[in-house]
């Protein structure tokens, strides 16, 4: 990576890197000022926070890592003391209120021990910003009404906008929804519009487990509301897992997670394996139904549009997991695996359900995309070629019509994204290129309004989603404007 301001949350281990940006949060590290505690070596000293920032008005459980902390010991914010509880594995925990963090500025963050012999500790600066950070997903409900997007950094959040059906516009719903977990990685509305889902891959730093996250959606505003679907998983093993992508089938009665993980294959939350879900039709919530093996870091899951098949990439194995779908329970079913190019990172299934598109990265080279066509009978795949995507190629989304198919391109940190753009021969599926367009930092999603007229991407790096109009002979993408997350 090129600055310090990106943090790697799932680190290179035997291959495995899937990279989601946290633009400078997730873990603040000790800034070796000079403090109270001198030179006394048994005075306290703060290594690690995390988080190190937040949204403002959102309230933080703030996690204090360091030495010499004691029982006894008190998290001050600027000075001020704050309710503090140990924490066995990872020092302290320090619950910081929503006036604490009510406008966007700095607070500075020390551990006091009291009694003879304490101190002060160093301080570290914990930042609150205007907008939710390192935006990683988004999604559009099927009425083209309401986009979503999952955020990573500073505890995890979802934005919420209003699109306007004439240009396409995105605009603030209001403060972006605590997702109840940091590093979020995938946003998904259900096919009724009625329900969306954050997928989180957790925190490896703070062995933060992960979740998958049900909202229920308003349908005259929509407001998010969190409902009592929340799943944290368990692997094969009994192992926390780490979910990197969440879908729901086109009848919207189940949903599958695909359990990559922050750690590698076999190691600790490190499953490689789908999990199973039913959902409830009036709050949303997921019912856990079982697991089925995949290759070895999936990392992205799409259902086909008629909810016979679903697919997976696996990012360490360099392959697809195809499966088909019981009609009555949703269980999954191997139909085997499928080669893909290196590192395959975002799968996606043309709307007649006849291609898949699987997007390959690789870290500051060009990027690939392995074309697919299915046997409409048993889902089997079938290869038909690959053909070149932009640096680092990330996420891969089709149109409403299947005629065009586009490629966010992460390039690489402190530099602007890029878009590819393809048409699809609805005979072939193979792609033609037609150029590409200019994201802003490091993008990481892109979604295609149901109407096919808009595109959106949401930039990692910049904290922002790029808005673009389609047009409809071309496919070609126009820049309306960014908006924050």
């Amino acid at each position: 990576m090129k600055s310090e301001a990106v943090l790697m949350r799932k680190v290179a281990v035997g291959g495995f890197v899937s990279l989601l940006l946290l633009a400078g949060c997730g873990g603040g590290t000790s800034n070796n000022q000079t403090t109270s505690s001198g030179s006394n070596p048994s005075f306290p000293t703060i290594s690690l926070l995390a988080p190190n920032c937040a949204p403002a008005g959102e309230p933080v459980q703030l996690q204090v890592v360091g030495t010499n902390f004691a029982a006894s010991s008190v998290v001050r914010w600027n000075g001020s003391a704050r309710p503090t509880t140990m924490d066995a594995i990872n020092g302290l925990i320090a619950q910081i209120s929503a006036s604490d963090v009510a406008s966007a500025g700095t607070a500075a963050v020390t551990v006091f021990n009291p009694g003879a012999g304490g101190g002060s500790s160093n301080a570290l600066t914990f930042t609150i910003n205007s907008g939710a950070v390192a935006p990683q997903s988004i999604a559009v409900d099927p009425a083209g009404k309401f986009a979503y997007v999952a955020s990573g950094g500073c505890g995890g959040d979802a934005s919420m906008y209003t699109i306007n059906p004439t240009t396409g516009a995105l605009a603030f719903i209001g403060p972006p929804v605590p997702t109840n977990d940091e590093f979020t990685d995938s946003m998904t509305v259900d096919p009724s519009g009625k329900f969306a889902y954050v997928a989180s891959s957790g925190d490896v730093w703070d062995i933060d487990f992960g979740s998958v996250v049900a909202y229920t959606i308003n349908p005259t505003t929509g407001a998010l509301t969190s409902t009592t679907g929340g799943i944290t998983g368990t692997g094969i093993n009994g192992t926390p897992e780490f979910f990197n992508s969440v879908a729901v089938d086109p009848s919207g009665k189940f949903a599958y997670a695909a359990d990559g993980g922050a750690f590698p294959a076999g190691s600790f939350g490190g499953d490689s394996s789908v999990s199973m879900y039913t959902i409830n039709s009036t709050t949303g919530a997921l019912t856990f139904t079982g697991m089925i093996a995949a290759g070895s870091g999936p990392d992205s899951v799409a259902v086909d549009p008629a909810g016979k098949f679903a697919y997976v990439t696996n990012f360490e194995s360099n392959d697809v997991s195809m499966y088909t779908i019981d009609a009555t329970s949703g269980a999954l079913a191997s139909i085997g695996t499928i080669a893909a190019g290196p590192g395959p990172v975002s799968v996606a299934v043309d709307p007649a359900g006849k291609f898949v598109y699987v997007a390959n990265w690789r870290y500051d080279t060009e990027g690939s995309i392995s074309m697919y066509t299915i046997d409409a009978t048993t889902g089997a795949l079938t290869f038909i070629g690959s053909i070149a995507a932009g640096t680092s190629a990330f996420s891969v989304a089709v149109d409403p019509a299947g005629k065009f198919a586009y490629v966010a391109n992460w390039t690489g940190n402190d530099a602007d994204g890029s878009v590819s753009m393809y048409t699809i021969d609805d005979t072939t599926g193979v792609l033609t290129p037609t150029g590409t367009i200019a994201t802003e930092l490091s993008p990481t999603s892109i979604a295609i309004h149901p109407s096919g007229k808009f595109a959106y991407v949401t930039n990692s790096g910049s904290n922002s989603v790029s808005m673009y109009s389609i047009d409809s002979a071309t496919g070609k993408l126009t820049l309306i404007g960014t908006i924050g997350t």
